[in-house]
């Protein structure tokens, strides 16, 4: 599998007891009806979301994250075997996982990378990318699309292509950027653009003609992070992103009037953007997180967290069942890969509380659900991302 690239830091696999995957032919996904999508939402309120950080090895150098090459020690190296990944899968299915986001560190350096997406395509998973666009060459944009890959997000930094590679610490990479999405959007996989929102960022009205440029057609804030407590070191206390509140407050305001004035497609629902300013005011805010719900992240050491922010893992992946979900309607934290798909698939979820409660034989308690009045602050959001939601 000389299609994706090998980090010699990697120690061998151990033995896959499963079947040998078969590359020659394009994977074929299992389809899922409108009928079971809606038996689905009635029951546990839709597919989940696991993001999965396959390895904490990146081949990138950026300003303003714990897994930048320069700062992570060597020794603390670890990825996933290809046996535990695709166990992993076969658990997530079994939790109701629609949508399974690979990241890392870097996971195109992982040399299972190809093995692990055919095999969550297979199970019937839409296998999601995240990466830093690097090591992208024309035959592992070939072979991940015939895998069965439903989405790739790739990293934007600035609206300027000599800040964003400086930052990154990859020369070149925006003529990959622009190569992968012209490959990906002709064979119909869907890319979006997740822009960290720093202080490269000196002029958002920029923003929309420099993603054209590379082509982009969405793309997606990751809100400025200083501090994690989970394992995963995505964040940095670095003066590119650290802000003060009303620097933080202006910083949102600047997203919303991007999303507003450009007509650009901002994936982060407006009602979010108007959260995370509430949040910051320390106003009463409107919609709890379902991380820990339907909203997961799973590490290197197979650790399942709720999120990205809390400090204790929920549990191992493998005790993963009912009994270990969460849902306290936290507003802990901002971070938006977990408080934006919390607006949007809350009135799936209000459904499906409603036909419980009626199952229960509480009438009055499924009349709540369906006329709170969030769920048509939810259903706007999901009408304005319909296309983007579509796509993945």
């Amino acid at each position: 599998m000389s299609s994706i690239a090998i980090d010699n830091s990697f120690t061998a696999p151990e033995k896959v007891t499963a079947p040998a995957n078969d590359f020659s032919k394009p994977v074929v996904r299992p389809k899922k009806g409108a009928l079971k999508l809606f038996k689905e939402v009635l029951n546990h309120g839709g597919p989940g979301y696991l993001q999965f950080a396959i390895t904490n090895i990146c081949n990138a150098d950026c300003g303003f994250c714990g897994f930048a090459r320069s700062k992570f020690d060597p020794k603390a190296r670890h990825s996933v075997t290809l046996d535990e990944a695709k166990r992993v899968i076969d658990v997530a299915v079994k939790n109701h996982i629609g949508y399974l986001l690979f990241v890392g560190g870097e996971p195109m350096v992982h040399r299972d990378l190809r093995a692990m997406t055919r095999y969550a395509a297979e199970r019937g998973i839409h296998p999601m990318i995240c990466t830093n666009g690097g090591l992208w060459n024309e035959q592992n944009m070939r072979d991940l699309a015939s895998d069965g890959m439903t989405s790739v997000i790739m990293s934007i930094d600035a609206h300027d292509v000599a800040k964003h590679e400086k930052n990154r610490g990859l020369p070149d990479v925006c003529k990959k950027i622009k190569k992968a999405n012209e490959y990906f959007q002709s064979v119909g996989i869907q890319t979006t653009a997740s822009i960290t929102a720093s202080r490269l960022i000196e002029d958002y009205e920029k923003l929309p003609n420099f993603l054209e440029s590379v082509g982009f057609k969405s793309c997606t804030f990751s809100y400025p992070l200083t501090s994690l407590a989970s394992s995963y070191l995505s964040f940095s206390d670095s003066g590119l992103v650290n802000f003060n509140k009303e620097e933080l407050i202006q910083l949102f305001e600047n997203i919303k009037k991007m999303k507003h004035n450009s007509g650009y497609p901002v994936v982060n629902p407006a009602e979010s953007l108007d959260e995370m300013q509430r949040h910051l005011r320390g106003e009463k805010e409107k919609f709890g997180c379902l991380g820990g719900h339907k909203y997961f992240y799973l590490d290197w050491n197979l650790d399942l967290y709720r999120c990205h922010a809390w400090e204790t893992p929920m549990c191992k992946v493998w005790d993963w069942d009912d009994s270990k979900l969460i849902r306290d309607g936290c507003t802990k934290c901002m971070i938006d890969c977990y408080r934006d798909p919390s607006v949007l698939q809350f009135v799936a979820i209000s459904a499906s509380d409603a036909y419980n409660n009626l199952k229960k034989g509480d009438l009055a308690g499924a009349m709540k659900n369906v006329f709170d009045s969030r769920n048509l602050t939810s259903l706007k959001a999901v009408w304005d991302d319909r296309k983007w939601i579509g796509g993945v």
